[in-house]
């Protein structure tokens, strides 16, 4: 027969509006992961759950009971609110952008060499933007002004048979603002949490957000797969093209590497000595260094000396950055390890020289110099 609570003992419902003094397990006693993910799936109040999360999520797999996948998803959100947009964003310089006025023809065009379903419109540059387009806007007005009634809604295009559009009806020459599909953009501070970010997203419904700095300019641009990746890793479709790496090393001993690789990313392949002192507070990636290094941004072919025994030719640029280069040791360092090895490398004994060599001929055996 079950006991009732008496009014000195606090009921079950008592218990769960109070908090509860949990006593903390010393370095001989430590409790088991069951425990810790019961009290974090159940409620029980532990005076550190959030590090009892990480604990069990750092435990060997089988111990933990989490697959490598859910393991891995699971600390990516935990550390999802230590990330600020400026770390995600697409530099300004990458950003694939369109003028309001620009021609529906030649928007097209820019949609498909973009490779993108939404691009950032602006009015006279990037820093007045005015919104962004969507690709399926496009193809929507497209498809009501080749069809015989221009006035049929979205929804009733699905009802219009393809042989009755004609295509010659569309004036490819109409600007942007004329068509009117324009949508609204997120705009956001460099500072502000991806995690606010990615939930102004959801509430708004506006996947695309304009980082702009403290002087009201276009820093970068963010999108909602950018803050999903955050957590489920790397989302590549079928029209992302296979990224280099960063830094490859060749068989010459040079190196390739791409201007936005990160100077850290560099320094860990081409080596320790590749070392850029305190320009690394200037500046993050290997193009920002060699602009800062040649006082302008190179152009292609370009030599730029780099840190102490390293210098680098620019194999592709354009007005506004560095897109790859080589990374190589000196000319007159490589010809000092070549003397040097020469010397490591003992004389052959000379053979008796012939007649015609002491005439000062040259012999049929000896190499001619061009």
């Amino acid at each position: 027969m079950s006991q009732s609570p008496t009014r000195n003992e606090p009921t079950e419902t008592e218990h769960r509006g109070l908090p509860m003094v949990v006593a903390q397990p010393d370095d001989n006693q430590q409790d088991g992961w069951l425990n810790r993910v019961m009290r974090i799936l159940f409620g029980w109040k532990a005076a550190a759950t959030r590090a009892d999360l990480e604990q069990v999520l750092t435990a060997e797999q089988p111990e933990s009971g989490f697959s490598p996948a859910e393991a891995a998803m699971l600390k990516n959100i935990l550390g999802l609110r230590e990330f600020r947009v400026e770390s995600v964003m697409l530099p300004r310089a990458d950003i694939v952008a369109v003028q309001q006025d620009i021609a529906l023809g030649d928007l097209v065009r820019v949609f498909e060499g973009a490779g993108h379903s939404r691009l950032v419109v602006y009015n006279d540059t990037l820093d007045d933007p005015t919104g962004m387009v969507h690709i399926r806007d496009l193809v929507a007005i497209m498809a009501r002004r080749a069809s015989h009634d221009p006035t049929h809604t979205i929804a009733e295009q699905h009802d219009v048979d393809p042989a009755e559009l004609d295509f010659a009806k569309i004036d490819l020459a109409m600007p942007l603002s004329a068509a009117k599909i324009v949508r609204e953009i997120l705009y956001a501070p460099p500072s502000m949490p991806a995690l606010d970010l990615l939930a102004k997203m959801q509430a708004t419904r506006i996947h695309l957000a304009l980082i702009i700095d403290e002087y009201g300019g276009t820093d970068g641009l963010v999108s909602m797969e950018d803050l999903v990746e955050l957590i489920v890793g790397d989302i590549a479709d079928e029209h992302d093209e296979r990224e280099m790496p960063p830094v490859t090393p060749q068989t010459d001993g040079s190196f390739l590497a791409i201007g936005r690789a990160s100077l850290d990313d560099v320094r860990a392949v081409v080596g320790a000595d590749f070392d850029v002192g305190e320009a690394s507070q200037e500046v993050d990636t290997l193009g920002g260094y060699l602009v800062m290094q040649a006082g302008h941004v190179p152009v292609r072919g370009e030599l730029v000396p780099g840190p102490a025994a390293f210098e680098a030719e620019v194999l592709d640029a354009d007005p506004r950055r560095v897109k790859r280069v080589r990374i190589y040791r000196r000319k007159e360092l490589r010809s000092a390890a070549a003397r040097e090895v020469a010397t490591l490398v003992k004389p052959a004994t000379p053979r008796p020289s012939s007649p015609r060599e002491e005439s000062g001929r040259p012999n049929a055996n000896s190499p001619r110099i061009p």
